[in-house]
Order: C-alpha cells, then structure tokens, then sequence
C-alpha cells in the first residue's frame, strides 16, 4: 500500500481499566505492525484528554487497541461516532452487549445458543452464603480477561470471600469442567478453532498473559461436529450482537458429554492483539501476517456501527 494513500492512525491504548497493561502491549505490537505497513501512526495513551487530543491530532481512522471498561463498552465509541472518526471493531451497541456478559447470554439464547446458568446477584449475598449449587464461578458482570473470577468448587466449606473491589451485583455462574476452545470471526467468516491448554490449572489472568502460561493448540484436535458447531457458534454470536471486524468466541467443552457438553462463554469484541494473540495466530494459520490483519482492521474502519 503506497503511503500516499493510507489514513493517518491514532492507535489508542492504555486508559484507565483494570487490563491497562494489556492494552498498552497490544497497542504498542499494533502500531509497530501498522507502520511497517506504511501507516502515519500516533500513540494515544487514553485518558480524560481523548477528545482534546483526538482534536489535534486529526487522524483518518482510530484503530482501538483499548481493553476492558470504558474502552471496550461503547463510552469510547460513542466518542468516535460523536466526532465522526471511523474506527475498528464494533460499534457502541454490540460494544455495550457484549461487555454484559449476562445481557449478552439473552442476546445468545434468543439466537438458540447453548449458555452456561447464571444469576446476578448483590456481592453481600454472594459473601454470605450459596447462592448457587457449587462447583460455580463468582465473576463481574462487565470485566474481561478473568479480572476478578473466583471459582467455588464442589464441597467448599464456604462461599467466596470477595474482595472489596468487586461491583455491587456479580455474576455467579455454574462452573463447566472440560477444556477451552476459542474461535475468531473476521467480518463475516470464521477462522479456525483454538484450543487453549494450560499447566493443572485455569485459564486466568497470568495463564492469559504470563510467559508459559498456556499454549494452544492450532487448530483444534477436536471432533468434526465439534468443530463446526463452534464456528457456526461464534458467526451466530457475532452477528446476532451486531459486531463488526474482529471479534473472538469463547467456549467450554466438556468433552464426556459429546455435543451437549459444549457452551458459549463470551464474545470478546476487542480480543488482545500481540503478534503471539489468539486472533493473530488464527490469521497467520491462513497466510495472513500480523501487519496485514492491522491493515484490514483498519481498511474496516466506519462510523455508523
């Protein structure tokens, strides 16, 4: 692509949720990637001033590398749509479902998708007692990579003690035992199926994000009807939030239960982006590199999502 012709990137980053530091590494591989490409790129750390230096700036498009609330909710969106700067990945409704994980679940069964039990409940009811048969999970309702997840096995002697950061109402959900597979929608198709493994333990925070703490399987050893059910699955999921771009669908599959073992977690509308992410390494799996998947993010770009 000739430079002439490429849209002056402001790459934003950072902000002020709980996966800043994820955010400020995929931003940062991001804009490395878009100015091999050719790109003008500028990096944006996001903060109350966004507007201000969106303003002097002036960019063509704003490739959204933010995480977690405020970034990834639809706030910042609503912002680019306000200003009329085209921007990747979805829009401020499917931002705003998608971050509901339980308005979310709603959007999933309408569509006829299979969804773990949950409730939302008061964080004082959760502290005291039961609320579910255990083995469940205890988790906010809008925070994304395994931020603040507490897992309540079978036979606890008690319920889980939450930490005062926790939001008044959290999600508590049935815990599925069985493995974690992920799949990536890119516009309108899906790529492959991941499967995630990790050492003994769960796919949480340092297992995400650490060195060695997961790996993953591409793609997926994995029965055929398994296979396509979860390709099938993260189509349905994406279109039925309305999302657009990238986005990344999350599963369970307890595999002793065939077919009727498998759930849909979560729909990540702004899955991380390092060259070693999921997303990324689903696209190099079809010959696509991790500059030219930036390049087609931001060729995607729009307003009126």
């Amino acid at each position: 692509m000739s430079s002439r012709t490429n849209p002056k990137v402001a790459v934003l980053m950072g902000g002020p949720s709980a996966e800043r530091e994820v955010s400020l590494s995929s931003g940062r591989e991001c804009a490395a990637a878009l100015r091999g490409e050719g790109f003008e790129v500028v990096e944006l750390d996001a903060g109350p001033d966004l507007y201000a230096r969106l303003l002097e700036i002036k960019p063509g498009v704003v490739f959204n590398a933010l995480h977690g609330r405020w970034g990834e909710d639809g706030c910042v969106q609503g912002l680019l749509e306000w200003m009329r700067i085209p921007y990747t990945h979805s829009g401020v409704l499917a931002s705003a479902l998608a971050m509901d994980k339980q308005r979310s679940k709603e959007v999933y069964q309408a569509e006829g998708l299979p969804v773990v039990p949950s409730v939302i409940v008061p964080r004082v009811e959760v502290i005291e007692a039961h609320v579910m048969e255990p083995p469940y999970v205890a988790k906010p309702n809008n925070e994304g990579s395994s931020v603040g997840i507490y897992i309540v096995h079978e036979g606890s002697n008690g319920p889980p003690q939450l930490s005062a950061e926790m939001p008044e109402f959290v999600m508590v959900e049935k815990y599925i035992a069985g493995r974690e597979l992920t799949v990536t929608v890119m516009g309108d198709r899906a790529l492959t199926v991941t499967e995630i493994m990790t050492d003994g333990g769960w796919y949480d925070y340092d297992a995400k994000y650490k060195p060695g703490g997961s790996w993953h399987v591409l793609p997926a050893d994995i029965p055929q009807d398994i296979f396509d059910r979860c390709l099938d699955y993260a189509v349905r999921a994406h279109n039925a939030l309305g999302c657009k771009g990238v986005s990344r669908t999350d599963y369970r599959w307890d595999d002793s239960m065939g077919a009727d073992g498998l759930f849909l977690l979560e729909t990540n509308t702004q899955p991380g982006m390092t060259p070693t992410s999921l997303v990324p390494e689903q696209a190099e799996h079809f010959s696509m590199s991790f500059g030219q998947l930036c390049a087609w993010m931001v060729e995607d770009a729009s307003c009126d999502r």
